[in-house]
């Protein structure tokens, strides 16, 4: 006879995994014959590039690669990170003590407050944010401190509300952001530095999007700021910008002390990054640059040509400066980001992430990905030009 098994009170208190659920409603329209355009999940729709894929081949023939790789992966790939960082941000990093590579910088956000969060930690979380991000601190025993992105602040935190709470220990920040596409300004990063340094809190920079940006305005990393290493910690991934979302790799730098905890609690949690990965992560650093414009070029075609059928029946968007995402208020005759989506998969066969699903500040808006090609995107233009 079975026993009773439960979940435990920490996955209890978790809500469903946003993605997955949006990722179900798709499945189940498609399985009922529905012709389903996903601009929901943002998951490049390009393969990865074949110099990559050429590489990864070449390293699994490679017998020394099919062991653990333990610590903190090939120093090759950690020189490489070093020299594509330096050439990028003009930051030098010591590949020994301020980078670890990470098997997806999502595993790394994931494991990092396990090292560095007591429990009732106050923990200042934007809002909205990309889901993963809250587990991973309640986990840790973070309590969060919600900080609101507001439209008229350019959906940055507002930093004279932050200098007047007391006893923070981290806080996280994610520009290019999802869901909003928001960028961070240099005066915004010198702010929040000073701050942190002030009144002595962790920041845990996420810059997935680094790379994709648009009109040639190139991100900032919060590294280049004077100081930033004595208080931050930042992410990256391969994911987005080499279309390489499910190898799974990325890495984190900066502050040596937070590099050292999250290398700890890697330890004792996995056996690090496969070789061969790792050698696919090198040939993708060395990619002529010219791939990653291809990549911008792309998705600013697809952006301008989203928006502009989306004006053209009415609905006003700001383009987004960078990540693959348009960040818009709901149309008029809908009350709620929920109903919205809801009424884009009913009634248009369109699937897209409602904005509450980010947090409560994000109600009132939904998320686009411009991950499907024109063809796709004239297709939903024409769709919900009927619906609203």
């Amino acid at each position: 006879m079975s026993i009773n098994i439960e979940f435990s009170e920490r996955l209890k208190a978790l809500p469903p995994y946003l993605f997955l659920e949006i990722d179900k409603a798709k499945r189940a329209a498609v399985a009922e014959g529905r012709d389903v355009i996903n601009l929901g999940i943002g998951d490049p729709d390009y393969g990865t590039h074949q110099h990559i894929i050429d590489a990864m081949k070449k390293a699994l023939e490679d017998a020394g690669n099919h062991h653990y790789a333990f610590d903190a992966g090939l120093p090759e790939f950690r020189n490489e990170i070093k020299t594509w960082f330096s050439k990028r941000f003009n930051v030098e990093l010591d590949p020994d003590k301020e980078i670890y590579p990470l098997i997806g910088s999502k595993e790394g956000l994931a494991h990092l407050p396990l090292g560095i969060i007591n429990p009732k930690d106050k923990v200042l979380l934007t809002d909205p944010a990309y889901p993963a991000y809250r587990p991973s601190i309640e986990f840790a025993g973070g309590n969060i401190t919600s900080i609101p992105l507001k439209a008229g602040n350019d959906f940055l935190p507002n930093l004279d509300h932050i200098e007047k709470i007391n006893n923070i220990k981290m806080m996280l920040i994610n520009y290019p952001n999802n869901p909003t596409a928001a960028v961070a300004t240099r005066e915004f990063y010198e702010k929040l530095v000073k701050l942190a340094r002030e009144k002595e809190f962790i920041i845990v920079s996420d810059m997935a999007y680094s790379e994709v940006y648009f009109d040639n305005e190139k991100p900032l990393s919060i590294l280049e700021i004077e100081g930033a290493k004595d208080v931050a910690i930042e992410f990256h991934s391969l994911s987005k910008t080499y279309y390489m979302t499910g190898w799974r790799i990325g890495w984190a730098c900066g502050n040596p002390t937070l590099i050292a905890a999250l290398a700890k609690v890697k330890s004792n949690f996995d056996s690090g990054i496969f070789q061969a990965i790792q050698i696919a992560g090198i040939a993708a650093l060395k990619s002529d640059p010219l791939i990653t414009q291809d990549m911008r070029d792309l998705y600013q075609d697809r952006r301008d040509y989203l928006i502009n059928g989306l004006r053209g029946f009415g609905w006003k968007i700001t383009p987004p400066k960078a990540a693959f995402y348009v960040w818009a208020k709901i149309p008029k005759g809908f009350s709620s980001s929920m109903e919205t989506a809801k009424a884009f998969l009913d009634k248009a066969d369109i699937v897209v992430t409602p904005g509450n699903g980010f947090g409560e500040n994000g109600e009132g808006y939904i998320r686009m990905a411009l991950t499907v090609s024109r063809d796709r995107i004239n297709e939903a233009v024409t769709r919900i030009s009927k619906i609203i």
